[in-house]
């Protein structure tokens, strides 16, 4: 997926059963939680704070070492009785998602080092059973287990290779489904259920490094492009006594389908999996039996567009949300026209819809079984805001606001895995904000992280020079797209001001949000309002606003038309404002919003007069068949959309200036397609101006320099081609 939006960085867990330095890991009741403290693991107690410390640094010390390990991943046994300590981590593409791990007996305060003989760094994703005897992990694509008090291991695949990929996954489902940790073991800790990935017949990307060496060398990346198949995808039990799997049979050629989600269904004997078709738009939820692999079909639902995976509502893209002892589930659903929070009987035949209303559930925030309530974000009333609510279980009761309603803005929250307390941060783009510890359902603070006494205040300390105004633009075709800007420095409404969109416009990221400091031109070297530019951001149709799943879905084989015309069509109302310079109108964005760029800049060169494209797919056949397939459809079967979308067919269309700008080591967005955007240019005798970083990734930071190199370039090229300043 194309994450990077408008240089916005997301950070995220690597895996749902480890703490990283800096993240809120819940103790399982609820009523604490642990963090690291100068490398020690400390345990905080709710509502008073008190602090205890479970592990002193001095206990990570391996023996004939004189320093602790480094700790940074952590997770107990059930019991409480162990702990797994996760070190020396190194990234595999996107995250750290590699290193060694360690367990400590809490008791005795034996510390051993897993998976010795191994390679150093490269276990990944290392879990206790569930009786907290053995620790599973994968190293090289097979999966092993290791029994902790005779530290022997087992392993358990055999055939893992470059290609064949046992209990993780390959490039494409970690990019696109956020798929990374591949296998679970059964409740019983007898067995593990496993993904396995056949990626031999993915063709290798070629990457070309010409800087470090005397002769250049390609680096290879395991590619799927759109319209090639994708890698062949299975389940697998692996027995841990015998050794042997036996693989869930379901039905449909397995290059042909996804599985973005597979757990225990809630038992020892039953694994449960979700199959997606190659299109994206056909979810069939099978039960499968270990034992046998049999597979039965239990749910289905099927979308003109597409069906979202879990990671779409879930920071957490594991897990399976069972009732009742494994005899219901939630599932969430667009098939009503709104993201809604549904009921399914583990049999499929019954289902009861929880979230009524013409409103989207944002994510799911906790489940409070028990108190018989389901947590979640949405904003019905403002597409750029999100509250925090709760609805009952049994699909009876009435909606509830449980965020403040006198805090309009963007709130979010860390909540308890039983719904008690909450870690909660509210900001809008008037620079009010909160940050504090709040039980629930009453929102009551017990903490106020700012030292105040009350918790409710409006903390202007931080707030940006210039005002930022949220606004909307109806278009000519009836569309009604939210906005911000921020008006330059000593504003004159009787002169004419130059304006700079940023873009993104792709179903990966929405730009408009009403959060502090979200509204900024963050590649501008010095005070841009000052040097007198208006700014501008605009959220059109296909964009993941909470609008509804017309409007999310209405870019359905239509990227780089549909979006393009609505941000042409709302820049033309806009340059009817008085204060706007029609002459100087500029537009940047970068990966999705690079492409936008291109886009607008060939569709609508009466429009826009110059441009800077950082990253920007040229071509949609280019890039991955997870995310361009989802959005598009198959180029077997209609070609034309992607091509009639790509900024490659409407380069004829170009009048203004044009910098476009790209990393040669990007194995996101291929600088190949900036190289055929290039040649076609050229054949069109075009004049732009190109800027490429070799060997720099799509977040182009990397190498001394670059990252203020890039910031000059982008100012400079702005300043000489779109002058600021009232005239």
């Amino acid at each position: 997926m194309r994450k990077i939006a408008c240089f916005f960085v997301l950070f995220f867990l690597y895996t749902t059963s480890f703490a990283q330095r800096g993240a809120l890991q819940w103790a399982a009741d609820g009523k604490s939680y642990y963090q690291v403290e100068r490398n020690s693991l400390v345990r905080i107690d709710l509502p008073a704070f008190q602090s205890t410390t479970v592990v002193e640094a001095g206990l990570l010390t391996p023996q004939g070492q004189s320093q602790p390990i480094r700790l940074e991943g952590f997770s107990f046994s059930k019991d409480g009785k162990k702990l797994l300590v996760y070190t020396n981590s190194r990234r595999v593409w996107r995250r750290n998602t590699r290193g060694d791990y360690w367990v400590l007996d809490i008791a005795s305060h034996q510390l051993k080092q897993l998976g010795q003989g191994r390679p150093a760094s490269s276990l990944m994703f290392a879990k206790f059973s569930p009786d907290g005897n053995k620790v599973a992990y994968t190293s090289e694509h097979n999966l092993y287990e290791e029994d902790l008090a005779s530290g022997v291991i087992t392993q358990l695949t055999t055939d893992g290779a470059s290609r064949m990929i046992n209990g993780t996954f390959d490039w494409a489902y970690e990019e696109e489904f956020d798929c990374r940790d591949g296998f679970r073991w059964s409740p019983d800790s007898k067995k593990i259920a496993y993904w396995q990935i056949d990626a031999t017949g993915i063709r290798n990307f070629l990457m070309i490094d010409n800087t470090d060496s005397l002769y250049s060398f390609t680096i290879p990346v395991e590619y799927p492009k759109a319209g090639q198949d994708p890698s062949s995808c299975k389940v697998g039990v692996v027995d841990i006594g015998s050794k042997q799997t036996t693989w869930m049979q379901v039905p449909g050629d397995t290059r042909q389908h996804y599985i973005p989600r597979m757990e225990w269904a809630d038992n020892s004997d039953e694994v449960v999996l979700e199959q997606l078709n190659r299109k994206q738009n056909d979810a069939i939820v099978f039960i499968c039996n270990a034992a046998t692999g049999a597979a039965k079909a239990v749910y289905e639902e099927t979308d003109k567009a597409w069906i979202d995976v879990k990671a779409r509502w879930s920071e957490d893209p594991t897990g399976w949300e069972w009732l009742k002892d494994g005899k219901d589930f939630l599932w969430v659903s667009e098939k009503d026209g709104w993201r809604h929070l549904y009921r399914i009987s583990r049999d499929g035949k019954k289902e009861t819809l929880l979230t009524p209303g013409k409103y989207d559930l944002i994510t799911i925030e906790a489940i409070d079984e028990k108190g018989g309530y389901v947590y979640f974000m949405a904003s019905p009333d403002n597409a750029t805001q999100q509250y925090l609510y709760r609805i009952g279980l049994d699909g009876k009761g009435k909606l509830e606001l449980v965020s403040p309603a006198n805090e309009k803005g963007t709130h979010t929250y860390q909540v308890s895995p039983t719904g008690l307390y909450a870690s909660h941060r509210f900001s809008n783009h008037e620079y009010e904000s909160v940050s504090e510890w709040v039980s629930l359902p009453k929102h009551t603070t017990i903490k106020d992280n700012a030292g105040g006494s009350g918790g409710r205040r409006s903390n202007q300390t931080g707030a940006q020079q210039y005002p930022v105004r949220f606004f909307q633009v109806t278009t000519e075709d009836n569309v009604t797209m939210d906005g911000w800007m921020v008006l330059p420095k000593n504003f004159d409404s009787t002169k004419k001001y130059p304006v700079l969109f940023m873009v993104y416009t792709e179903p990966a990221s929405a730009t408009v949000k009403d959060v502090a400091g979200g509204q900024r031109t963050s590649l501008y070297a010095g005070d841009i309002a000052a040097d007198g530019y208006i700014q501008i951001s605009l959220d059109g149709r296909g964009t993941p606003a909470p609008k509804g799943a017309a409007w999310r879905k209405a870019i359905y084989r239509k990227i780089g038309i549909v979006n393009i015309r609505d941000q042409a069509m709302a820049a033309k109302k806009i340059l009817q404002w008085p204060f706007v310079d029609p002459d100087r109108i500029a537009v940047w964005g970068w990966s999705g919003g690079g492409s936008t760029t291109l886009n607008l800049m060939f569709q609508y060169p009466d429009i826009y007069k110059t441009g800077i494209a950082i990253a920007p797919v040229a071509n949609q056949l280019l890039y991955d068949n997870i995310y361009q397939e989802r959005y598009m459809g198959l180029p077997q079967e209609n070609r034309e959309d992607f091509v009639n979308g790509s900024p490659l067919s409407h380069v004829k269309g170009l009048k203004g200036n044009l910098l476009v700008v790209h990393g040669t080591g990007d194995d996101n967005v291929h600088y190949q397609g900036t190289e055929m955007l290039i040649n076609e240019l050229v054949k069109e005798d075009k004049k732009f101006q190109v800027m490429v970083y070799p060997n720099r990734t799509h977040a182009i930071r990397e190498g001394e320099g670059t990252t203020l190199h890039l910031s000059h370039l982008f100012t400079d090229y702005l300043k000489e081609h779109c002058p600021g300043g009232g005239r």
